[in-house]
């Protein structure tokens, strides 16, 4: 069974995609940028102010599918530049201080909108 997860607390998909679905007890969290869902733009300042709006997008999708972070089993994590890893690392090491998710972590090329960084989330209930 597929379940369509979606909230206005996080940003709306901008193609075709759901923001998450749920299959089973087992979440699947499309890609998360850094898009402020009041505003709809992409959050100013660096990449410390842009991983805290992409967990901020995830933490908004965990609630609505009535998720916690500790639910998560799985994080990759794209950034635009390996030398924004350590203060990335450090905003996310806050949302994961115990029993933290695998994870994967490498740079791209190129990002939508040109962010720093975009996170995609496994959960499991």
């Amino acid at each position: 069974m597929k379940k369509i997860i979606s909230t206005k607390n996080a940003p709306g998909a901008i193609g075709p995609y759901s923001q998450a679905v749920l299959s089973g007890n087992t979440l699947y969290i499309s890609g998360q940028v850094p898009i402020n869902p009041q505003t709809g733009k992409v959050v100013e300042g660096g990449i410390t102010e842009q991983t805290e709006q992409v967990m901020k997008n995830i933490g908004a999708i965990l609630e609505e599918a009535g998720f916690s972070y500790t639910d998560v089993v799985k994080s990759t994590c794209l950034l635009s530049d390996m030398s924004n890893f350590a203060a990335m690392n450090e905003v996310y090491g806050k949302y994961y201080p115990e029993n933290p998710p695998a994870r994967a972590a490498f740079a791209v090329k190129e990002l939508p909108l040109s962010v720093l960084i975009e996170i995609e989330t496994i959960a499991v209930k």
